[in-house]
């Protein structure tokens, strides 16, 4: 699975899912629209919010923003009823004077909140070190998610900045997700009790999403000194290895068959993402993108023939939102707005997609937008 911005997951699955939600830190302008135009944004592409609106009509209808008052949220994903949704948030310390906040204050934790208006998200992680890739369990019983509360330098009180540097994915000192050694996997009740430790092993162990039926985990992991994905049953048995190219490979998830299983890999150029097909036994290997892009954050839609994902394809102050036909590649761009939309993800019935902006929020924080989802946008017209 999870973004300053950052992968993971995402990158921001970070990465950041991978990700946390990647976030890039946008200037603000003086002067002019804030879609676009001589004041405008870099990478926005000139569209008034009427034409923005009008484009992204096409697939996505009652646009809204679901988090408000994080410093950042992000890469959520949704319960099996699809009433509920689980993400990473930073919150805001609690006023002071004379009092900085810790180093590490804007670290992600893990929240939960249904989706009814005015409803209280409840932090479900531990508080303490960070915490990415988040994810429902198919019977709606138990959780899943990365945490570095157990790294040895929070209980002696080091500082964040006092630790040894960690491997990251880096497009640039802005575009960046560390792949914290002290990240592991562990399996909670919803409310966050009963935790339970599902990997145990040296680097980083994180990204990791359910099979349909819950009885494996994919994920990612730096077991083998290599970000590699890996599948392993619900109880954190039987660990094997799908893929073993140089470089990182992460942010996975199974197919809704559950034969299939699809994540971004840099093995072909140390800055660049692109997006992989394979099956479960990690023995049919297809390359989905090809191109001079950061492609991340794939997401199988209900029916499996199409994915949601983000590309850097329109500039990385512009990520957006495309759709791809895994049977004939044809691609529809699904978001318009300047600034940064990503790690999409669809409601169990496909009804929805949820994703992570930074563009549309008017504190220019990332938070999570939901909209209903229109597939066959030409059967609308």
């Amino acid at each position: 699975m999870t973004l300053p911005i950052a992968l993971a997951a995402a990158l921001l699955a970070p990465i950041l899912a991978l990700d946390p939600p990647p976030q890039e830190q946008r200037p603000s302008s003086s002067s002019g629209s804030s879609y676009g135009g001589p004041g405008g944004p870099p990478g926005a592409e000139g569209m008034t919010p009427e034409e923005v609106a009008a484009n992204e009509s096409r697939h996505l209808k009652n646009i809204r923003q679901v988090t408000y008052g994080f410093a950042k949220a992000g890469e959520g994903y949704f319960s099996p009823d699809g009433n509920t949704i689980i993400f990473q948030a930073a919150a805001y310390p609690e006023p002071s004077t004379l009092q900085p906040p810790p180093p590490d204050w804007d670290g992600y934790q893990i929240y939960s909140v249904a989706l009814t208006p005015g409803a209280t998200p409840k932090l479900v992680s531990t508080g303490k070190g960070k915490c990415t890739c988040a994810y429902f369990h198919p019977n709606d019983q138990s959780i899943l998610f990365a945490s570095s509360h157990l790294d040895p330098a929070l209980a002696d009180g080091s500082a964040e900045g006092e630790r040894e540097a960690a491997p990251a994915y880096s497009r640039s000192e802005r575009y960046a997700w560390d792949f914290d050694p002290h990240m592991e996997i562990f399996r909670a009740d919803p409310d966050g009790s009963n935790l339970v430790r599902l990997t145990d092993a040296p680097g980083y162990d994180a990204e990791g999403s359910y099979s349909p039926d819950g009885s494996q985990i994919v994920f990612t992991s730096f077991r083998d000194g290599d970000a590699d994905i890996y599948v392993m049953d619900a109880d954190g048995s039987n660990v094997r290895q799908i893929t073993n190219a140089p470089g990182y490979d992460g942010g996975p998830f199974f197919s809704p068959c559950g034969k299939y299983l699809i994540y971004r890999s840099d093995r072909q150029e140390n800055d660049l993402l692109q997006l992989f097909i394979n099956t479960v036994d990690g023995q049919n290997e297809r390359q989905l993108t090809d191109n001079e892009h950061v492609n991340w954050g794939p997401y199988f839609h209900p029916d499996g023939r199409f994915i949601a994902y983000s590309t850097s394809k329109h500039g990385h102050f512009n990520y957006e939102i495309y759709l791809m036909d895994l049977e004939t590649g044809e691609e529809q761009r699904i978001t318009f707005a300047p600034g940064f939309d990503g790690l999409p993800v669809f409601s169990p019935d496909g009804s929805k997609l949820m994703w992570t902006s930074k563009g549309r929020t008017s504190d220019n924080t990332s938070q999570l937008f939901i909209a209903d989802f229109v597939l066959d946008s030409d059967a609308e017209q």
